[in-house]
């Protein structure tokens, strides 16, 4: 039984979302090339969610929306809360946040190419992207000295809420700003006229 909890425990352990019983079983019995019953995994759970019971454990086995997952204890959630506020704290700067849009409409594009259209070195911006796992390397360019390319990652699209790059706003979409001192170009241009 501790074989198959520990492969259990394994697969729980690197989901994103709540494993079902039926998807336990099924991946279990693919892997081992033999029929698991659905009772050796409830079992082998229920085994676990006591083994984590224990005050030694920081997280907990939970049944939740319709499968099993770890999550952390609730003894436990103002640590967890403060280290998520102070993580989202560590905002983009404006040297960041420039380069990451010009590699989300341009990708994959050099460093180089990036640096030309920002006018400004572009190092420690390409640097805090890459640590942020925001920008990933992407393969070379074949020009010359076969640079580095660089793309947008998974990461990227969750940090902005979006499904895919389709979803960026078109360039199109964006407004001009209006001139804010003074009346627009075109309207000077008739008063000129008049005099």
């Amino acid at each position: 039984m501790d074989f198959l909890k520990q492969h259990i425990e394994a697969l729980i352990f690197v989901s994103p979302q709540p494993v079902s019983v039926v998807d336990l079983k099924t991946t279990l019995s693919e892997a081992f090339q033999t029929e698991v019953s659905e009772n050796d995994v409830l079992q082998a759970l229920a085994l676990l969610q006591q083994q984590y019971q224990s005050p030694e454990y920081a997280f907990e086995l939970v049944e939740i929306a319709g499968g099993f997952q770890f999550l952390t204890k609730g003894a436990y959630h103002n640590t967890i809360v403060i280290h998520l506020r102070q993580t989202a704290r560590r905002r983009l700067s404006q040297a960041a946040l420039e380069t990451l849009a010009i590699i989300a409409y341009k990708q994959p594009i050099t460093k180089s190419e990036i640096e030309a259209i920002r006018g400004v070195n572009c190092d420690y911006a390409l640097q805090k992207l890459l640590e942020k796992e925001l920008v990933i390397i992407s393969g070379r360019s074949e020009g010359p000295g076969r640079p580095l390319l660089y793309s947008t990652s998974e990461k990227f699209m969750d940090y902005l809420g979006i499904k895919s790059l389709n979803d960026l706003p078109k360039p199109k979409d964006f407004k001009e700003t209006e001139n804010s001192v003074g009346q627009p170009p075109d309207m000077m241009d008739a008063e000129e006229a008049a005099f």
